[in-house]
């Protein structure tokens, strides 16, 4: 995946090596694209994104915040008071992909009348169409 100079580079999903790739596991899972969404609404504590969320476990907030961080899209700030102080918020770059998953959310939310008909048919009937 080498640019040439003065370019960018491009990454390649479908290279198993390739860290856009990882990336894409995180933001395609549910909890990752829930994540980010909370975090449109501005800078939120560990608990009010466990509240926000319904369903996610305290272990599967912690991975997941852990690896958006590390993708360069959530911002983990600490402050140094007693009890501790940690907020989450978007990076600029998280803010941009934010808002393409938004837009996928919506998507989903906008159809999900169809989506349930889709999931209740038997599926020989929705290979058949």
């Amino acid at each position: 995946m080498a640019a040439a100079r003065g370019t960018k580079m491009v990454g390649n999903c479908d290279e198993e090596a390739c860290v856009s790739r990882a990336v894409l596991a995180h933001l395609a899972s549910k909890w990752g694209s829930l994540v980010l969404r909370t975090l449109t609404r501005g800078e939120r504590r560990y608990s009010e994104i466990r509240w926000a969320i319904e369903g996610i476990s305290d272990k599967m907030l912690a991975q997941t915040l852990r690896d958006l961080e590390g993708d360069g899209l959530v911002l983990r700030t600490s402050y140094p008071v007693v009890p501790p102080h940690v907020v989450y918020s978007l990076t600029p770059l998280g803010k941009e992909c934010a808002a393409h998953v938004a837009t996928l959310l919506r998507w989903i939310e906008t159809h999900v009348t169809d989506l349930k008909t889709a999931r209740r048919r038997p599926r020989a009937e929705r290979i058949s169409a």
